[in-house]
């Protein structure tokens, strides 16, 4: 689902998985081996493309292309295969401030995934990386200082570097952290707090910095990989779930945050996004400002309708209380033109609403499967973060 990042700095030998948690099933893992060290990413299956609004599988989303398989999350992973021993233990107090746990609903109500946020104001704004939100069509954020859970929408992200800013629905007065924008350095004292395993709970793994700026390469869910450079390297063990999640220096402070690690090997290296750079992306977000990297708002429009990609755009289902339901479109059902303009394939539908926004009102003609021609006005939904 994620668009391919840019190269920016020569890359170390090394390929990482991120870390978000899932807790259901999903479909077989491909994996990939550099050295000692396995990157895991979620493999496709025989099936339909989804038209969702997503950048890949695209409920009539923004960013076209067709994900031939259902609906997959894409940074499952199995640390059973690693021979690691995780050192971690529940969260002080004191570590967990401001940190919040992400609950991310995808395809739906077709999979499930599960992340960490830092919380930077308290009437609910929130860090996180963008790879824990992608594909989300709900997102819940739960305070576990207060056993509070909000609703929450992304304001905007920067896939590129790997982070995505949250606002919490009737949110005030929260616990915020505390952040050192200070470089980290060589050998300096550290703890990883996040969501490990999804356990919805708070877990500290304590390390060193092992390198304060290095560069890695992470699997993505359709083969592909993606760059992420200027990243902190530590030895604190860093599991799924710890996306989005704090590192933490000797004095509590947040100087980076949890981005990815490595499996399949003895040893598990953390990485984390400078906290500086987090920042500086988030101002950015909030001040609106959608240029470089940075994408305004997250969830592209969606028509509702998941389409058959082997037969045109004949529809093999239809969300529920989405556009597509509320014009009368039911499986069975061919699209045949979208905004005034033909379509033949799920592409066409995908560019077509690639330039609109949740809430416009668009014509959409399709024939049932009785034959029967019909046109309509819809409004557009929104379909899954991008």
């Amino acid at each position: 689902m994620s668009r391919s990042r840019r190269i920016r700095h020569s890359l170390l030998a090394v390929l990482a998985i991120p870390l978000v948690a899932i807790p259901i099933a999903t479909p077989a893992l491909a994996v990939a081996a550099v050295g000692a060290t396995k990157t895991y990413a979620a493999e496709s299956g025989p099936g339909y493309g989804y038209g969702y609004g997503g950048s890949v599988e695209s409920y009539g989303g923004a960013h076209g292309g067709v994900y031939g398989g259902g609906i997959v999350d894409p940074y499952r992973q199995s640390l059973g295969t690693s021979t690691a021993t995780v050192d971690s233990e529940p969260a002080t107090e004191a570590e967990s401030a401001g940190v919040v746990l992400i609950n991310t609903t995808v395809g739906y109500g077709t999979g499930q995934g599960a992340g960490t946020g830092l919380t930077i104001t308290g009437d609910g704004i929130v860090v996180t990386n963008h790879h824990v939100v992608e594909g989300a069509t709900s997102i819940t954020v739960a305070d576990p200082s207060t056993g509070e859970t909000y609703a929450a929408t992304v304001l905007g992200y920067d896939d590129v570097h790997d982070v995505a800013v949250l606002q919490l629905e009737d949110a005030s007065g929260l616990s915020t952290v505390a952040t050192d924008r200070d470089a980290a350095t060589q050998g300096e004292e550290v703890t990883a707090v996040g969501n490990a395993e999804g356990q919805g709970s708070l877990s500290a793994a304590d390390g060193t910095v092992t390198d304060p700026s290095t560069a890695i390469t992470v699997n993505n869910e359709d083969g592909t990989a993606a760059e992420l450079s200027d990243l902190i390297q530590t030895d604190a063990d860093v599991v799924s779930g710890d996306s989005g999640g704090a590192l933490l220096d000797e004095d509590g402070e947040v100087i980076g945050m949890n981005v990815a690690a490595t499996s399949g090997s003895a040893e598990i290296s953390g990485y984390a996004i400078p906290i500086d750079t987090v920042l500086d992306i988030a101002a950015q977000i909030l001040a609106g400002e959608e240029s470089g990297d940075v994408e305004i708002g997250g969830s592209a429009a969606a028509l509702g309708v998941q389409v058959d990609t082997t037969r045109s755009t004949l529809v093999v289902g239809v969300v529920e209380d989405g556009a597509a339901e509320a014009a009368g479109i039911t499986e069975g059902s061919t699209i045949t033109s979208v905004d005034g303009t033909a379509v033949a394939s799920i592409d066409d539908i995908t560019s077509v609403l690639g330039d609109h926004e949740p809430g416009d009102e668009i014509s959409v003609s399709w024939t049932d499967a009785a034959g029967e021609a019909h046109t309509a006005t819809v409004t557009l939904g929104e379909g899954p973060v991008a």
